[in-house]
């Protein structure tokens, strides 16, 4: 019996729409294997949005996003819009998305490949077999916080505020899913904050302390972010599963991200209590290589696999995707961001032909 779901595809800007098509077409070949059945529907955001309707996040997008099974995106943003207002920018409509489809946890693992060692900036003993996974408090914090915004003081200077604030419940909720992730993984949590100069910091580490005693399959352990930047450089290794919020988790994952050598290769998934999560690369829009066919679609990819695993319980044509993607590495396939010497150079569409013919060569 045939499973059918309805994918929202947000394409978004620069190189967004070349690598969506290649997921798309993965997506579809997968799912002719494996007797799924997706009905694809676009809308618009960020920058494209901005273009059309004037807002970054238009209200049919999030109307459309809640009616699906679940959401993939592409990446939004590009110096074209920099300078508008904050409220009109295409990061805007981004946070919007999360707090209107109500994704308070974003997953980002940073997993070394075997095949791209050699690509990573750090040494290959520091490196390999490094396979984290960043927990990231995604509608709190800092980003969402309240006072926020320029004001004018008595004497006439201006000032900035915004205000890091997390509620008991924001952390529970966040430290659940934490730990029930630790749990499917190796077992070891590390909760990163500040509490020892930020008192939202304090509450935070004493909500994610008391919830360690359900869990006592995981083993906590806690680090301020300055000296867990540090670590992640000096010996990743140690880490398995991190949690942190919004501000220090969006720094900690990019720094996560980089240890496999290209940020071109990483998936990530927003999810909440129900209804759809969102699934995206973590890298940008690339505006300065747009549609010119050197994007590197993996990382769409493997975002399309987490979709089917997290999202639709769909782990076995998520297994295929990733397969296809170690395939074509194996077979020597590299993008500009991951060439090495000896490897056999394409572009965004040869990236995707390459994983269509492994996708296809498995059926057989």
């Amino acid at each position: 019996m045939t499973s059918s779901y309805r994918i929202t595809l947000l394409p978004g800007d620069g190189i967004g729409p070349e690598i969506m098509a290649v997921a798309v077409d993965v997506l579809k070949a997968v799912g002719r294997q494996m007797d799924l059945s997706f009905e694809f529907e676009e809308a618009l955001i960020g920058g494209a949005a901005i273009d059309a309707t004037g807002e970054p996040l238009p209200q049919a997008t999030l109307d459309t996003c809640k009616g699906s099974d679940a959401v993939l995106l592409a990446a939004i943003g590009g110096y074209k819009w920099d300078n508008l207002p904050r409220h009109q920018r295409p990061e805007t409509g981004l946070l919007a998305l999360r707090a209107g489809l109500g994704l308070f946890a974003n997953l980002r693992p940073a997993t070394i490949l075997p095949q791209l060692v050699d690509a990573s900036s750090l040494k290959r003993e520091v490196v390999e077999g490094v396979d984290i996974m960043v927990v990231r408090e995604l509608t709190g914090g800092i980003y969402f916080g309240t006072p926020k915004g320029l004001f004018e003081t008595e004497t006439g200077e201006k000032r900035g505020v915004n205000t890091m604030a997390y509620t008991d419940s924001e952390i529970d909720r966040i430290g659940k899913v934490a730990f029930e992730t630790a749990q499917k993984r190796r077992g070891q949590l590390c909760s990163v904050d500040k509490a020892n100069v930020l008192e939202v910091s304090q509450l935070w580490r004493d909500r994610i302390t008391a919830m360690a005693a359900d869990y006592p399959d995981v083993t906590l352990s806690h680090l301020y972010v300055d000296n867990a930047a540090m670590q992640l450089i000096r010996w990743p290794k140690q880490f398995d599963t991190i949690v942190t919020g919004n501000l220090f988790g969006d720094i900690l994952s990019d720094a996560a991200a980089m240890l496999t050598g290209s940020i071109g290769m990483l998936p990530s998934a927003s999810l909440g209590a129900d209804g759809p999560g969102v699934y995206e690369p973590v890298h940008g829009s690339a505006p300065d290589i747009a549609g010119q066919d050197k994007a590197n679609p993996l990382a769409q990819v493997l975002s399309a696999a987490m979709m089917l695993r997290y999202g639709l319980d769909q782990p076995a044509a998520a297994d295929r995707i990733e397969q296809a993607v170690n395939t074509v590495l194996d077979q020597g396939y590299r993008t500009g961001d991951i060439m090495s010497e000896g490897m056999t150079a394409v572009g965004c569409k040869g990236m995707g032909d390459a994983l269509l013919a492994a996708i296809n060569a498995s059926e057989s």
